[in-house]
């Protein structure tokens, strides 16, 4: 049997190890899914969130009845049903035609065609020697609508993830000794900290490879992973923690129903017929009872419970803190693409070996803290506030860590590469009102960016001007562009290349800081969920703990990716433009706007949790301060009642030393009256 034992224990873990690794796969992957079903930041933002929708539907009614069954096998159908939806998520890219983004270069075989960009695009078409690639929209628009069976994938995920932790902790309760349970508890613990580090550099590998990967010339392919039209091969991360997922499912098909308890002395399990026929037999007799009981008993305590000002307060802190971490975690990864013009793939990259390990360690330090110095439950919370509270500072320095728009004709600069504010309602009449392009009869919708030699990005080579073009692929050179000559000296080159143009070199120094903050302050800012154990007593902690996991996910979990979404859609300064008119991707976002809604939300409801955890802070010195001064007077009243007692007792010691000489010299008077008598 410690065999069977030690086996589901490194079962459970690589079930942990993969469910973490596939949920935050999703995470990383949400700029690719975003570009490859032009999507919105929001729509993205709600598939994100289909996980949690699964999970909590089915929570409660697993976490109840599932003890009532074979547990090891409700286990096994769980990862089973997550590797599906896994699967479901990968085949969606299969279901759908080849990827293809909006480009003016057509790679020729012969790489002497000159591609006169300044021209009426359907007139282009006409001319036998040039090629024009068609729009993407021409092809996703028939698969638009794919992006309902990724949301519909994650919400199985969701749903099988269900019994795999509340059954796998109470099966390890059932037959682990007391004082083992705690180190199986840990172990898992620690191997799913690895399962997101991996998930995010699986992650990093995937964004590198092109969606169509081995189906495609790469030669053709014009873009870069640093273009915003670029998308990764985000399907294969899910095939592979698919697999990983079907893998670990299978040891729990062959563990029995129970194991018997450690150190059991006969060390035999109940036989299966008793077992089966005994739960049946109790099952049918007892669950009016039960249900009743359990009715009776669970109201009570969640009144008494929410009834509980601590907790309560610590409730709505955790729910507004949640919502900040769910939205950063989600995010994350697309605000450092957009604010430092990173890859997606190396921010994901940087995001495992850089964050992840920060929360592992400011998880073993806060548990480390708490242990050796032994500290009260008061001390406790104000440890907990105290650390999370630096976080929260070094937070407000990542607002000083920028990098400036990049400079778009047209979008954050004016032609002549002088910086002008964004105003939405004139952007396409600022790009259509200049001399210099005003004969090309440019498409507004379109998004191929050039870079000219004065470091200025051009939405198209149709909008820089050019005139004639040089090479192939992504060599291709524009020539002759007439906007890009309005910022240089007469005389000067007037060419441009394929691509955005880069940052400012200052702008590597300010990512350098920021992911240096960014890891002091992921080790300091989640040491808030130490104030837990602060906040409840003891014959409420199952419950509480129970109560917390549901709110923080229903009212964090997914609300928070889908209007975290919502507000960094609204910094996008040009989207892609479907057949049918509506908006896409967004190709370009104004990255100040961005880093100030989106660190001002995090900020916003991460300050607004320190004063809920404030007011914990001083009803709990209160509570404790009451406790001490009602045992304070009780050990008073006590002393006093024993010194009392002591002084009645020296009373009554006293009294009795007073009449003892009275009644001997009675008595040698009687003696002496007696003698005289008898005399």
């Amino acid at each position: 049997f410690q065999t069977r034992r030690t086996i589901f224990i490194i079962a459970l873990s690589f079930a942990y190890f993969s469910k973490a690794l596939t949920g935050t796969y999703m995470k990383s992957s949400v700029t690719q899914i975003e570009r490859r079903f032009d999507l919105s930041s929001t729509h993205v933002g709600l598939i994100d969130g289909s996980f949690e929708m699964g999970n909590l539907l089915f929570l409660a009614v697993v976490s109840h009845f599932g003890a009532q069954l074979h547990r090891p096998r409700l286990i096994a159908a769980g990862c089973l049903l997550m590797a599906v939806g896994a699967l479901l998520t990968g085949l969606t890219h299969f279901f759908m035609g080849f990827y293809k983004y909006d480009t003016v270069i057509q790679v020729l075989q012969s790489s002497n065609v000159s591609i006169p960009a300044c021209v009426d695009p359907l007139k282009t078409v006409d001319m036998p020697e040039i090629q024009i690639e068609p729009s993407v929209e021409d092809n996703k628009e028939s698969s638009s609508h794919m992006w309902i069976y990724v949301f519909l994938g994650n919400a199985l995920r969701g749903i099988g993830e269900t019994p795999v932790t509340p059954l796998g902790i109470s099966y390890i309760d059932d037959f682990a000794k007391a004082e083992n349970s705690p180190f199986y508890i840990a172990c898992l613990q620690t191997i799913t900290l690895l399962g997101p580090m991996f998930g995010f550099l699986l992650g990093s590998y995937c964004a590198k490879l092109y969606v169509d990967v081995g189906y495609v010339d790469m030669e053709s392919v014009t873009i870069t992973p640093k273009d915003s039209r670029w998308v990764g091969a985000w399907w294969l991360g899910f095939l592979i923690s698919s697999s990983l997922l079907l893998v670990s499912s299978i040891p729990f098909w062959f563990l029995p129903r129970s194991l018997p308890k450690q150190g059991d002395e006969t060390d035999t399990p109940t036989p299966p017929s008793l077992t089966l026929d005994g739960a049946e037999s109790a099952q049918s007799s007892n669950q009016t009872i039960k249900l009743t009981e359990i009715a009776k008993g669970f109201l009570p305590s969640l009144k008494r419970l929410l009834g509980t000002p601590t907790y309560f307060l610590f409730l709505c802190a955790a729910i507004l803190k949640f919502n900040s971490f769910i939205g950063l975690l989600t995010f994350k990864a697309k605000y450092m693409e957009q604010q430092f013009g990173q890859s997606a793939s190396r921010a994901n990259f940087l995001i495992g070996v850089l964050n992840l390990p920060a929360v592992a360690v400011g998880i073993f330090l806060g548990g480390l803290l708490m242990r050796r110095y032994k500290l009260s439950v008061v001390s406790g919370a104000q440890l907990s506030f105290a650390t999370s509270f630096m976080g929260y500072l070094l937070l407000l320095l990542q607002f000083g860590t920028k990098c400036d728009n990049r400079p778009v004709a047209g979008l954050t600069v004016s032609y002549n590469g002088s910086a002008s504010r964004h105003n939405p309602s004139q952007k396409y009449n600022l790009v259509h009102s200049v001399y210099c392009n005003r004969d090309c009869s440019c498409s507004p919708d379109e998004w191929d960016p050039v870079c000219s030699d004065s470091g200025v990005t051009y939405v198209s080579p149709c909008m820089a001007g050019c005139l004639n073009s040089s090479g192939r692929g992504k060599n291709t050179v524009f020539h002759n562009c007439s906007c890009a000559s309005t910022s240089y000296p007469p005389g000067s080159s007037t060419s441009a290349r394929l691509g955005q143009c880069p940052h400012a070199k200052d702008c590597t120094r300010s990512f350098t800081s920021y992911m240096a903050v960014s890891f002091v302050l992921t080790a300091f800012f989640l040491l808030f969920f130490l104030f837990q154990r602060s906040c409840i007593t003891p014959d409420l902690k199952s419950l509480a703990l129970g109560i917390q996991t549901l709110v923080t996910r229903t009212l964090g979990g997914i609300p928070a990716p889908v209007y975290f979404g919502a507000l960094i859609d609204s910094t996008c300064l040009k989207w892609s433009i479907k057949k049918c008119g509506g908006k896409g991707a967004c190709r370009i976002y104004d990255s100040n706007m961005y880093r100030i809604i989106f660190l001002g939300l995090i900020t916003c409801l991460s300050g607004t949790s320190y004063f809920f955890m404030i007011a914990v802070i001083v009803l709990l010195k209160r509570q404790f301060w009451k406790a001490d001064r009602d045992i304070e007077l009780q050990q008073r009243k006590a002393s006093k009642e024993s010194g009392i007692m002591a002084q009645l007792e020296t009373q009554e010691k006293s009294g009795a030393g007073s009449t003892s000489p009275k009644l001997s010299s009675d008595k040698t008077d009687s003696t002496g009256v007696g003698k005289d008598l008898e005399g």
